[in-house]
């Protein structure tokens, strides 16, 4: 596994994008930045990280064919992958708060950002960025963001928490997990953030309601119960969970 280690970059996922179009690259290939300037989250959010004290890098993961009608299972696996490697360092009260945030208790910890790279239906490669707040400590007041340091209250070395996060890519971006799509898809559900519990929604029309959320369809909706027992399936522009 090749590891490229940059001192500042606009963005570890533009640079591997732009490095395979040169390059022959191997299957997961690493670049990791100290300072990333134009760090980017879900929909165009940016991702703040003060340099030196977190990881911020992406992973190139070759395809072997994966339809893009199938691309939530990519980030089912790195939602999975994360989580185990951060439970295995005793942080608490983990959760993936749909589609793939991992939070501690109500505070976001890690955004991940998967960009595909087509050939016509097929998923070619995918770019996976992981931003993860490591050794952080202030936030700038913004709400429900945490970091390893502030959780447990001790420095964590950024090398060691990298190389736990990659072995666990490693094993779940496996064909054993994305040809079990049903299978990864319950070990998924069994970690969000307040299934099965009351919760209050914001439409996109600004609109609020109340509804239980209860999994992920196949194509990586959101299925919320409904008054009435009525089921509905969201998409990530459709709805936002208040917390």
């Amino acid at each position: 596994m090749q590891i490229i280690k940059l001192n500042a970059t606009n963005s570890t996922n533009e640079y591997l994008k732009e490095l395979i179009v040169s390059t022959s690259l191997d299957d997961f290939t690493v670049v990791a930045a100290e300072k990333q300037i134009q760090g980017r989250g879900q929909m165009g959010t940016q991702w703040l990280a003060e340099p030196g004290k977190n990881l911020t890098f992406s992973v190139l993961k070759k395809s072997e064919g994966l339809e893009v009608a199938d691309q939530f299972l990519l980030n089912m696996c790195v939602s999975l992958a994360v989580f185990e490697a951060l439970k295995e360092l005793n942080i608490p009260n983990l959760a993936v708060k749909w589609p793939n945030d991992i939070l501690s208790a109500n505070s976001k910890i890690c955004g991940i950002l998967i960009e595909n790279i087509l050939t016509g239906s097929k998923i070619q490669s995918s770019i996976i960025g992981i931003g993860l707040n490591v050794n952080q400590l202030e936030f700038n007041n913004l709400p429900n963001v945490s970091s390893l340091k502030l959780l447990r209250g001790e420095t964590f070395n950024l090398d060691e928490v990298l190389s736990g996060i990659l072995t666990k890519l490693k094993k779940y971006l496996t064909a054993d997990y994305l040809n079990s799509p049903d299978a990864l898809r319950a070990l998924y559900q069994e970690i969000m953030f307040r299934v099965d519990k009351p919760s209050t929604f914001k439409s996109k029309e600004g609109e609020l309601f109340m509804g239980f959320i209860k999994g992920v369809s196949s194509s990586g909706r959101l299925i919320v119960l409904l008054e009435d027992n009525i089921f509905k399936e969201y998409n990530l522009k459709e709805i936002q969970l208040l917390y």
